[in-house]
């Protein structure tokens, strides 16, 4: 009886067969960035706090800024913020009805995608062709 449809029903669904639109795929890029910005406060919070605990701190949240994970995890956190706050845009456009149709919708998605990635592009890091990075401290910053 409950089983009526049983034989036309797929077995499994194959995901990566599956060919999302892009506005599916930024949609779920919005969720996944949103989930990695509120992962990420509790760090964030921390490595504040130790920076402006003392000098020391601040040099120890210096120093774990220089670690390439830390540097990675930062790339990606700015990615995510970009990418959160243009979709968040694309999707207060879409509540007043600006860019609903559905060539427009596509662009905009496709926008907000790559719009997203020069944000989280790594900029070249100085310091290891010799030159060391300027790290200020807070006696150097209230000098003067």
């Amino acid at each position: 009886m409950f089983h009526r449809n049983a034989g036309s029903r797929p077995v499994y669904l194959n995901l990566a067969k599956i060919k999302l639109p892009v506005p599916g795929l930024m949609s779920i890029m919005h969720r996944i960035s949103g989930v990695l910005m509120v992962l990420a406060i509790p760090f964030v919070i921390y490595l504040m706090e130790r920076s402006l605990s003392s000098p020391e701190g601040f040099a120890q949240a210096g120093a774990w800024l220089d670690l390439w994970w830390i540097q990675l995890a930062a790339v990606t956190l700015i990615w995510s913020l970009m990418h959160h706050v243009l979709a968040g845009l694309r999707y207060l456009l879409l509540d007043i009805h600006i860019g609903i149709a559905r060539p427009t919708a596509y662009r905009t998605a496709q926008i907000v995608i790559a719009g997203g990635r020069p944000a989280g592009r790594r900029q070249p890091n100085r310091h290891r062709c010799g030159q060391r990075p300027l790290r200020l401290g807070p006696r150097q910053l209230h000098a003067g």
